[in-house]
């Protein structure tokens, strides 16, 4: 196994799962630490899916440290750490305390930060972080209901996760390329700074990125950075990568769960809307006050045609988030939400529905969790950083498991024309 990977979301690591199986290495998801017995052999690289974004800090640190572990015994030759690339995390948050253990897990001393994703809007210049060309403290992520980001400067966000010194590669390195970001990485080292935030504007920018950093035993940041290593590590040897864009899924019904309410998730929920496509939205103070529950979800889709896609979602504007929060508080009111929908979710086999879209990654990881998904193969991409998905054990289904901010506003219809 060329590299290990431990993402602190469940639609984190299908992106990164995705970046790599495109650029062309064999690629396994697991849902969580591998199971005993889970056949990882023909695999180049593992990507484990936590849900330690938001977990408190130490929970955090032993579940990456325990994924650590499993994919060292499997093979991995190195690990990278995988988050968000709007760097999503509070003051208190886990990115630097999780980067810090892994460094002392892989007995190294330096490595690098670099969420950026150009593909999706998100680049990082002089150690800023931008969101479609807006600094990331005025974006929409300001408002984020668990991780709301108020400063697009990373290495001050960084440096007050972690007692390591925090610096920088900035643009003018990235872009003499990989030979100057060697030299780069040299010099930040021999100042004492032992994580460095890395400037990139653009696709070559990364791919230069990776093949500076391949060597490291562990590197951290979106899935954008991934997109240079597998070249560097297959060193000459032909690529696995598939150019099919079709995508063979179960027959069975089709069904969108919105639990997301990014912007991105609001303009896609209005599009299907738009389109005609039958919808129920499930309100947090109706789940709440037991007026609606899973169990009417689940009588509205038994009413509904079989010959085309349905969505449930509860997707709400920032200020309808705002006062739903303040009247349950904000971690009961979204637990309320994705409890539900993976009641919703454990039901759904045996009424047929096998082609699911999930948007959101809490609701995501509490899906796949409800419907006993440990294992996924990765199909095509929908749109970047979000591919279509199969499981590998128990029901067969396909997944595509979309982070909330990710997407074009017609993704919940595009994604269906994919499937044969």
């Amino acid at each position: 196994m060329k590299i290990g990977c431990i993402a602190d979301d469940l639609t984190g690591a299908t992106d990164l799962a995705l970046m790599l199986a495109r650029e062309g290495l064999r690629t396994i998801q697991t849902i969580g630490v591998p199971r005993a017995g889970l056949d990882l052999a023909g695999a180049d690289a593992v990507v484990v899916a936590l849900k330690s974004r938001t977990n408190p800090t130490q929970e955090a640190v032993e579940l990456s440290l325990s994924a650590a572990e499993a994919l060292k015994r499997a093979g991995a030759q190195h690990l990278f750490f995988k988050y968000c690339s709007t760097f999503d995390s509070t003051d208190d948050g886990n990115i630097g305390p999780v980067a810090e253990a892994l460094l002392s897990f892989t007995d190294s001393d330096f490595t690098l930060a670099c969420p950026a994703f150009p593909a999706n809007g998100r680049t990082v210049y002089k150690g800023h972080l931008f969101v479609n060309g807006v600094p990331l403290h005025e974006s929409s992520m300001k408002d984020h209901p668990l991780t709301p980001m108020r400063d697009s400067n990373l290495v001050r966000v960084l440096q007050r996760q972690t007692k390591l010194s925090v610096g920088l590669v900035s643009y003018e390195d990235v872009e003499a390329g990989p030979d100057a970001i060697r030299s780069a990485f040299q010099r930040e080292r021999a100042v004492g700074h032992r994580i460095v935030i890395v400037d990139a504007l653009s696709d070559s920018h990364l791919r230069a990125i990776g093949q500076a950093a391949a060597d490291f035993p562990l590197i951290t940041g979106g899935s954008g950075v991934a997109m240079g290593l597998p070249a560097a590590y297959r060193q000459g040897q032909p690529s696995t990568q598939s150019t099919e864009t079709g995508f063979e899924a179960p027959g069975g019904r089709s069904l969108i769960l919105a639990g997301s309410c990014s912007a991105a998730t609001r303009g896609q929920v209005k599009t299907a809307l738009d389109a005609g496509i039958p919808a129920l939205r499930l309100d947090a103070m109706e789940l709440a006050s037991g007026a609606v529950s899973a169990q009417t979800a689940l009588e509205w889709l038994k009413a509904q045609p079989t010959n085309g896609p349905a969505l449930i979602y509860s997707t709400a504007t920032p200020e309808e988030v705002l006062a739903v929060q303040s009247k349950l508080g904000r971690t009961n009111a979204g637990e309320i939400v994705e409890n539900t929908l993976a009641e919703v979710a454990r039901a759904l086999p045996a009424l047929g529905f096998t082609r699911l879209i999930v948007a959101g990654g809490e609701t995501s990881g509490a899906v796949v969790n409800a419907l006993d998904v440990d294992s996924l193969s990765i199909g095509p991409e929908i749109d970047p950083g979000v591919p279509w998905t199969r499981s590998l054990a128990g029901n067969d289904l396909a997944l595509a498991l979309k982070s909330g901010n990710f997407g074009t506003p017609d993704f919940f219809l595009k994604a269906w024309n994919m499937l044969r």
